[in-house]
């Protein structure tokens, strides 16, 4: 056995209501992964925890298949590897798991890599973005805290930006999975003029509310965009989401649902929320984003 590396990833929410492909945030709920060079034989594929049982464990693998991405576009031949995977994130819950996992590989193959042969940090938000086909998901996970991305130049870019300390995000973990593809399904090729007015300049403001000014976050979470199209996908987080803005608590869905974000301020939340079915996590903010720990 060669050289050997471990990367912890965390969690991420995409969208937090009006950001639609455009805002993400890191959570603090963490996948971890070990990468070795092999100097013969087949790769190997372990997983341990979500996913256990049902992800390919061979080179079919999400985060191989990032990592053998990595090594291609280095230009550098790749040799057998051994991945071990310990993994928290639900997996399609709306919390960035393949965003997660793809962010993984690429870390942990750029190590083995090491500088000179490794792409720059431009090159692996790329990669990552084109690999997992959400850019908001992956530079949450690769940077931590709150980012903004878009496209130039047909290449993607990201920016990281410090939220306020009190905000502190609350998720409720659906007990069911969704697909990204279908609940993407559900929207239409063209929203009212209005209403793409009235999302943008939400997003706006939600930037605002999350790095300045927290009292904001309740109008700054209102998103006419996605959100009351992908409601029939998930009725149970359609009505938490009603709840809990009814209560004054922001909130929006998670990525493509069906958990549900809540942006507190560390408040109680209501006792007569429609919880069943869901599990709550107090996640704090992850600042640090993907780490090599080993």
């Amino acid at each position: 056995m060669g050289a050997a590396v471990r990367v912890r990833v965390p969690a991420t929410s995409a969208n937090l209501g009006p950001g639609f492909d455009t805002l993400g945030l890191a959570l603090g709920l963490h996948d971890e992964v070990e990468l070795t060079e092999l100097d013969a034989g087949p790769s190997v594929v372990d997983v341990h925890g979500e996913g256990a049982g049902r992800v390919p464990r061979d080179e079919r693998h999400l985060v191989l298949r990032a990592a053998c991405a990595t090594y291609e576009l280095a230009g550098v031949a790749r040799p057998p590897l051994h991945l071990t995977c310990h993994n928290a994130i639900p997996h399609s819950r709306g919390l960035g798991s393949s965003a997660s996992a793809a962010v993984a590989g690429i870390v942990a193959a750029c190590a083995l890599l090491g500088p000179g042969k490794a792409p720059d940090d431009a090159a692996v938000l790329d990669l990552a973005a084109r690999f997992d086909g959400h850019a908001d998901n992956v530079a949450a996970c690769l940077y931590g805290g709150l980012v903004v991305t878009w496209c130039e130049g047909g290449s993607f870019r990201g920016a990281r930006l410090a939220t306020r300390p009190e905000v502190a995000p609350v998720a409720f973990v659906s007990e069911h999975s969704s697909s990204t593809e279908a609940t993407r399904g559900l929207l239409p090729d063209r929203v009212p003029h209005a209403d793409a007015a009235f999302t943008a300049a939400r997003s706006a403001l939600l930037v605002h509310a999350l790095t300045i000014a927290p009292q904001l976050l309740l109008a700054a979470t209102e998103d006419r965009l996605h959100q009351p199209y992908r409601r029939p996908a998930y009725p149970a987080t359609a009505g938490l989401v009603d709840a809990l803005r009814g209560a004054g608590v922001p909130a929006v869905v998670s990525g493509a649902g069906p958990t549900v974000l809540a942006l507190t301020t560390g408040e109680d939340l209501p006792d007569d929320l429609p919880t069943s079915g869901f599990t709550t996590l107090r996640l704090p903010i992850d600042t640090e984003g993907a780490a090599v720990t080993g």
